[in-house]
């Protein structure tokens, strides 16, 4: 394989098209065409089935995306670190959020990343953690936060810290200057229909896990993959969630909800850092993962 023909190929399939391929990238098309067909000669694979509408990824073209996006991540990073030893850091960074971080460090992020590496250019990805991980492993990101990451020979953590996490309800009206209500036993939150994600998202198989300990299960009224639709649903009697106390913080209305502190034992979700293993990082990335690390351990000591 060679570079120019995986960036040929992600081209078209990004477009759907060999001919808007070809103009974008300034080649002639019969020259293209030929080069996306080499790779599938090499590879043994038909990658794009070629029509009149356009041309769409086959099942092996959606899997060698993934691959090829990831690989010509990598080249430019090495192109990028090997400028950077001429001068200021310079380059990509690709980073990767859970949404409840990135609501409240995104904005901090940035200013702080564009004040101090103002030469190079960055990236945030908000997601579920199995997603964040999948970006990571596969080289689109460089550095992702993570919530109860387990250790892998692929990818190195470096523990930020513990979150604890709440049964949020609405809160009852007339409630508002009323004392928080009692914290809730870990075997009674079962009592409780949840509105939480679905498996394997990091917060939901740490629930699971928690309640096995005690012989019990979670009682899941809805499964949902996303905080704001979580909150949302909650304000609207579809049942309860289990979300940090930054989570509602960060919403619109903070006030509508009412937040539970669980115990016997507290539920606490572990942040960690993580990068790739098998990837040499440059420069770049390692002052963007310093100045992240920073601002996620200032963001849990103020929680």
């Amino acid at each position: 394989m060679d570079l120019k023909q995986l960036e040929y190929f992600v081209r078209v399939a990004d477009l759907g098209s060999f001919s808007r391929a070809a103009s974008a990238l300034g080649v002639a098309q019969p020259a293209l065409s030929r080069q996306v067909r080499l790779l599938e000669v090499e590879l043994r694979h038909t990658l794009l089935i070629r029509n009149g509408r356009g041309a769409t990824p086959t099942e092996a073209g959606n899997r060698m995306i993934e691959h090829a996006r990831g690989l010509l991540h990598q080249a430019q990073r090495a192109r990028e670190d090997m400028a950077g030893m001429r001068g200021s850091l310079a380059g990509r960074v690709a980073i990767g959020l859970p949404t409840t971080v990135a609501r409240t460090l995104t904005v901090p992020l940035t200013r702080t990343l564009r004040t101090q590496m103002p030469d190079a250019t960055f990236s945030i990805s908000e997601g579920l953690s199995a997603s964040l991980l999948d970006g990571l492993t596969a080289g689109r990101l460089d550095v992702v936060a993570l919530y109860n990451a387990q250790p892998v020979p692929e990818i190195e953590l470096q523990n930020i810290g513990d979150e604890e996490l709440f049964l949020i309800s609405p809160r009852p009206p007339g409630s508002e200057r009323s004392a928080p209500p009692d914290p809730l036993p870990l075997s009674r939150l079962p009592e409780y229909p949840l509105v939480i994600p679905s498996r394997p998202n990091a917060i939901r198989m740490h629930v699971e896990s928690a309640l096995a300990t005690i012989g019990a299960r979670p009682s899941i009224a809805l499964e949902i993959d996303g905080v704001p639709a979580i909150l949302d649903l909650v304000i609207d009697g579809a049942g309860h969630a289990l979300l940090s106390a930054q989570a509602v913080a960060s919403t619109a209305h903070p006030g509508a909800y009412q937040l539970r502190q669980i115990t016997h034992p507290p539920l606490l979700t572990r942040l960690s850092l993580a990068t790739s293993s098998q990837r040499a990082s440059t420069r770049t990335q390692q002052t963007a993962t310093r100045i992240l690390e920073s601002l996620l351990r200032d963001s849990l000591m103020r929680r």
